[in-house]
C-alpha cells in the first residue's frame, strides 16, 4: 500500500506539473501575441487582448503558492490567497523586469468581501507593462518611466477600501518642472478607446525626490502621468476669477450685440472701417459665448463630443478675434500712411475671408487630422501654500494638445499683440511729426492721440499679459488678464460710441460751416 500510495502520489505531482507548464506556455504564447499586436499596431481590441490575458492567469491551475511569468515587456504574477490572508508586499525581488518600481503593497482587507460571502482560495494576479500602447496616450501628459501596473483579484471587483492598496514607483529623473499624478485605468470612460486615465480614489504622494506613492481605493491599472507645471491658479482665487470672468464676459456680451444690432438696423450705408469694427465685435460675442459655456459642457454627464464641438468653436472665436485685431491694426497703417490712397478692390471682402476663412480652415484641418486636440482640458490648483495638489482641478472645454497651444493660441496672440504694439508706436510718430508740422497743439490732434492709444491698445495688446504667469507676476497677471480681456467687448463698445460721437459732431461742425458760408 505504502508502494502505491507513493507512486499515486508522483503522478498527481507530474499531471500537476504538466498542468501548470500547459497553462504557463499559453500564458506566455498570449502574452507574446499581445507585444506582436502592439508593435504592429494590429486592429486587435487591446482590451479583449488584456481581458483575455487576465482570464487565462485567474484560471490558470498551478503548484505552489505563486506563478511568475514575463516576456520582453510584459511580466505577469499570480498568487494563491486563503480568507487567512494578512497582506502582501511585493518589491523589486519579485517585479524583476521593474526595478524602478519596487513595490505594491495589498491590506488584508481585500479578501473580506469574497470570504465574507463565502470561505475559499482566491487568486490574485499582477500584470506589469512597460509600455503604455495598451492605454490610451493623454495628450497633456506622458506616463511615468512608461510603467503600468496592474491588480485584479478571482470572484468580484475590489474597490472602496478603507485601507488603500500602496503603488510605489520609483524614477532617477528630476520631476521639478513637471505635476505627478496617480491615475487608474477607467474602463468605458472615452468614445474614441476602451477606457481613459482616471484620478478617482487615488491619491499621489511623494514621500522622496525619486519617489511616487499611490493610494488607491481600489483594484484596476495604475500608472503616474507626468504634465509640464503651468504656474498652478490658487484654489483660493478660483471663485473671485470665475466670478469676474462671469460678469465681465456677460457685460462684454451685451455690449457686442448691441453694436452688432446697431450697426445691422443703421439705415446708411457703412463704410470699410466701420465694417472691420462689428466684424471684430461678432468674432469676440462668438469668443465670449463660447468661453461661458466652457467650463459647463466640462464635466460629465455631459458627452464628449459636445465638449471636443464647443472647444472647436472657443478656438475658432480666439484665432478670429486674433485676426480681426491684426485686420484693425493694418487698417490703421493705411489709414495714417497712404491717407486718402487706400482703395482696394472688394477690400471688405478680402479682409472677411482672412478673418473668418483663415481660422476656420485652422480649426477644421486639426478636428480632421486629430480631433482628439481639442476636449476637457484639467486647469491644475494649488493649496493655500503654493503646492499644487496633483488632482485637485477644474476642467474647460479647450485645446488639449501643447503644441497646438503653443503656436495656434500663445504664437497668435503673442504676434498680434506685437504688431498693434509696432503699429501704435509708428503712428504715434506720425502723429507728433504732423502736430510739429502745424505747430500747435490743438483738440483735434489730442483727440487723435487718444484716438490711436485707445484703439491700438485695445486690440489685442492686452494679450501680452498672458505671457507673465510666473513668479511674483503670476498673481497681479491674473486679476489684469481676466478683468481686461472678459471687459474688451465692452471697451470696444465705449470706443465704438466714441468714434460714432465724434462722427456727428464732425458732421454738425461742417453743417453749421455750410450754413455761414
Amino acid at each position: 500500500m505504502d508502494r502505491c500510495g507513493a507512486l499515486f502520489l508522483c503522478l498527481c505531482l507530474l499531471m500537476s506539473q504538466s498542468r501548470t507548464e500547459e497553462a504557463s506556455q499559453e500564458i506566455l504564447r498570449w502574452m507574446k501575441k499581445m507585444e506582436m499586436a502592439a508593435r504592429s499596431r494590429s486592429l486587435t481590441s487591446f482590451a479583449e487582448l488584456i481581458h483575455g490575458l487576465e482570464s487565462r492567469l485567474l484560471n490558470a491551475s498551478f503548484g505552489g503558492h505563486n506563478l511568475t511569468l514575463r516576456t520582453h515587456t510584459i511580466q505577469t504574477l499570480a498568487f494563491k490567497l486563503g480568507c487567512n490572508f494578512t497582506g502582501l508586499s511585493l518589491r523589486s525581488a519579485a517585479l524583476q523586469q521593474a526595478p524602478q518600481a519596487q513595490a505594491m503593497q495589498f491590506p488584508a482587507e481585500l479578501t473580506h468581501d469574497a470570504c465574507r460571502v463565502r470561505p475559499r482560495e482566491l487568486t490574485l494576479i499582477c500584470i506589469y507593462f512597460s509600455n503604455t500602447r495598451f492605454f490610451q496616450k493623454d495628450i497633456n501628459s506622458s506616463v511615468l518611466n512608461n510603467y503600468v501596473l496592474g491588480a485584479q483579484l478571482s470572484h468580484g471587483q475590489v474597490s472602496n477600501l478603507r485601507e488603500p492598496v500602496n503603488i510605489s514607483f520609483w524614477h532617477n529623473q528630476s520631476l521639478e518642472d513637471y505635476t505627478v499624478t496617480c491615475v487608474f485605468w477607467k474602463e468605458g470612460a472615452s468614445k474614441h478607446h476602451w477606457g481613459a486615465w482616471s484620478t478617482e480614489g487615488c491619491r499621489t504622494e511623494q514621500p522622496s525626490p525619486s519617489q511616487v506613492l499611490c493610494r488607491c481605493n481600489h483594484l484596476t491599472y495604475f500608472a503616474v502621468l507626468m504634465q509640464l507645471s503651468q504656474a498652478p491658479v490658487p484654489a483660493e482665487l478660483l471663485a473671485p476669477l470665475t466670478y469676474i470672468s462671469l460678469v465681465g464676459c456677460s457685460i462684454s456680451i451685451v455690449a457686442s450685440l448691441l453694436t452688432v444690432l446697431l450697426h445691422l438696423l443703421a439705415r446708411k450705408p457703412s463704410d470699410s472701417l466701420t465694417c472691420i469694427h462689428v466684424n471684430l465685435h461678432a468674432s469676440v460675442l462668438l469668443l465670449n459665448v463660447a468661453f461661458l459655456l466652457s467650463p459647463v459642457l466640462a464635466v460629465p454627464p455631459v458627452p464628449e463630443s459636445a465638449c471636443v464641438a464647443l472647444a472647436a468653436t472657443l478656438h475658432y472665436g480666439l484665432l478670429s478675434s486674433f485676426t480681426w485685431m491684426a485686420i484693425e491694426g493694418f487698417n490703421l497703417y493705411l489709414l495714417l500712411g497712404r491717407v486718402y490712397n487706400i482703395y482696394i478692390r472688394r477690400y471688405v471682402l478680402k479682409l472677411c475671408a482672412l478673418g473668418w476663412g483663415v481660422p476656420a480652415f485652422l480649426v477644421l484641418l486639426l478636428l480632421a487630422v486629430k480631433s482628439s486636440v481639442y476636449g476637457p482640458y484639467r486647469i491644475p490648483l494649488s493649496d493655500s501654500q503654493g503646492n499644487s495638489t496633483g488632482f485637485q482641478s477644474t476642467s474647460i472645454c479647450w485645446v488639449r494638445n501643447a503644441w497646438v497651444h503653443g503656436v495656434l493660441v500663445m504664437g497668435s496672440g503673442g504676434l498680434t499683440s506685437l504688431f498693434n504694439l509696432v503699429v501704435l508706436a509708428w503712428a504715434l510718430r506720425v502723429l507728433h511729426r504732423l502736430r510739429a508740422q502745424k505747430k500747435a497743439l490743438g483738440p483735434r490732434a489730442c483727440w487723435d492721440t487718444v484716438t490711436v492709444l485707445g484703439l491700438t491698445v485695445l486690440l489685442g495688446t492686452t494679450w501680452i499679459l498672458a505671457f507673465f504667469s510666473f513668479g511674483v507676476f503670476l498673481l497681479p497677471q491674473l486679476f489684469l488678464f481676466t478683468t481686461f480681456n472678459s471687459l474688451y467687448g465692452f471697451f470696444l463698445f465705449l470706443w465704438f460710441c466714441s468714434q460714432r460721437r465724434r462722427s456727428e459732431a464732425e458732421m454738425e461742425a461742417f453743417s453749421s460751416s455750410q450754413l455761414v458760408q
